[in-house]
Parts: C-alpha cells; structure tokens; sequence
C-alpha cells in the first residue's frame, strides 16, 4: 500500500498521518505502564488500538503508525523481555492491518531509542547505555520484525542524537522498506538540541540523518513553537520531503498530560507557515488526536 505513498512524495502533493497512538488508547480510558506506556495496550486491549486507527483512517490519514514507539528494543533489553518485544510488535502490526483493511491507508512501523523514563517526568534514565554492536543487534531484531510482521514502511520516531539514532535508522533502511526518519527536538538556553539529549546539538544531529538519505525527514514531537526553526535548519542538510508532526501537552512518565493542547484550527495555522516552508506531510504527535487529523485533511485536501 506504498505506491500511492511515493507517487505523492514524488510530485510533492500532501500526505496526511496520523497523530498520537500511545496518548489516544490513554485517553480512552487504557491503563499505562510504569515501565512500558502503552506498550501492552496491544495485547490487553487491541479493540481499542484498532478504534484509534480507525478513527485516524476515518479522519482521513493517509498513513497509521503501529504501537510500537513504546516497544523500544532498548527498553526492552533493559527489561529483560526481548522475546516479548517481538510478540507485542507482530500484535500491534496486526491490529492496524486490521483497522486498514480495504482502506488506501499505508501501515508504518515505528522504531524509537526509547530507554527507561524516569518516573513522573519525560526525562531518560541514562543509567545504562549499549556497546554499538549490541544496540545495532537490538535495532535490527525489531526491523526486521516488524517487516516480517508486514509494515509498509518505518516510521524512526524521536530520533535525537548522533549515535543510537543512526544505528537503529541504518538498522530500518536495511530492510529496504521506505524509511522516514523523524527528529524530536527542544530548546536548551535558547539553542535547538535533540529531545532529552542536551549534549546533542540539533544541526549535527539533522547532518548525519540526511545523511543516511531516507525517503522522509519530519521535525515530530517537538513544540509547534520550535518546529518552524528547526525546519529552517533542517532544510541546510536535506533537500527531500519534509514531514511536520508535532506534540501538545507535556508527559509525565507513565501518562501524558493533555494541558494546553493546541486547538486543530491553530495547528491548521501552523501547518500553513509549514508548507510555505516546503513540509508536505502533516500529523499530530503525543497529545493531538482525530480531531486534529481531520482538521488537516480538511485543509489539505489531496
């Protein structure tokens, strides 16, 4: 279900995603783990992953990610539950092929460097890091599951830094599905750095990904407030499609916090300034839900 994807790159027609999976199966009512968010929510509660693609596709998404951000192969090992990392993915991919069944909506994987989260905060634990071989292990078990599981594509979410990042995104092109690469950033003493990575800076980190010549780069999770920027130095290194799709609220390990969410008619806005920019994919992060998806079909209509 890819082709039509491509044929809208190609001619620089709009593409429109999904928003956040993990926050709407919260905000319908599903418990989140300490340890792992929304991860289990796709084997204890898969109707309600399948009503949030659902209404995604309903909304008029062109693109739904599977839950498995959360299904971080760091995490995982972390854990211990590296087997279980594989079952709960081939879950989750099954579920959104479900929910796109006779629909022309692609179904993406999401791959992300996610460790443990430090309680009560959106901050990592930085307690434990991985020798470069066993990290590129780890991030290429998960690939090449969720291609065996049947992606269309991956999705590389919450990419921040210039190490994990570019081992788990070689670990995705490897497979030789489509590859989007989506880079989180925040401000630290007015400068741009990659999310939770203040040593990163963000024009080295938007180097060595565009680097790696993905399909797609998109600013995500990010604040609609630092997304224009960031385009701005993105667009130094990368001269391909460009994607938009950012967070409202803030989280606060295991839930987030939906406080002072942008209305879908200011993220339309936004998205306006974005494509002047040249952003030809637009979507909602943590936070942002059916309403704004629709809000942006209705905007861009393809």
């Amino acid at each position: 279900m890819y082709d039509h994807i491509r044929k809208k790159l190609a001619s620089g027609e709009t593409i429109i995603l999904d928003g956040g999976t993990g926050t709407d199966i919260q905000r319908r009512g599903v418990p989140m783990s300490s340890s792992t968010w929304c991860a289990e929510a796709n084997v204890t509660h898969p109707a309600v992953v399948r009503e949030v693609h659902a209404d995604y596709i309903k909304a008029g998404a062109d693109i739904i990610i599977a839950n498995t951000f959360a299904t971080s192969a760091l995490l995982f090992n972390a854990l211990g539950r590296d087997d279980e990392l594989l079952e709960i993915d081939r879950a989750a991919v099954a579920v959104a092929r479900d929910a796109a069944k006779g629909h022309a909506v692609a179904v993406a994987g999401s791959m992300s460097t996610m460790r443990p989260v430090v309680a009560g905060s959106d901050r990592t634990s930085r307690q434990k890091e991985w020798p470069e071989a066993e990290a590129r292990r780890l991030f290429r078990r998960k690939a090449e599951n969720l291609a065996a599981a049947g992606v269309d594509l991956i999705m590389m979410e919450m990419m921040r830094d210039t190490d994990y990042s570019v081992w788990a995104s070689e670990a995705a092109i490897a497979t030789r599905l489509p590859v989007w690469i989506g880079i989180s950033v925040e401000r630290h003493g007015g400068k741009l750095t990659g999310f939770g990575r203040e040593d990163q800076d963000f024009e080295a980190v938007a180097r060595v990904l565009a680097a790696l010549k993905p399909e797609v780069i998109s600013i995500m999770h990010t604040s609609p407030n630092d997304t224009d920027e960031a385009i701005d130095v993105l667009r130094k290194y990368w001269k391909g499609p460009i994607g938009a799709y950012p967070e409202s609220g803030y989280f606060k390990m295991p839930e987030w916090t939906f406080v002072d969410i942008i209305p879908p008619e200011e993220l339309v806005a936004k998205s306006r300034t974005w494509k002047q920019k040249g952003v030809t994919a637009f979507g909602g992060c943590c936070g942002l839900g059916p309403d704004h998806i629709k809000a942006l079909a209705e905007a861009f209509p393809s």
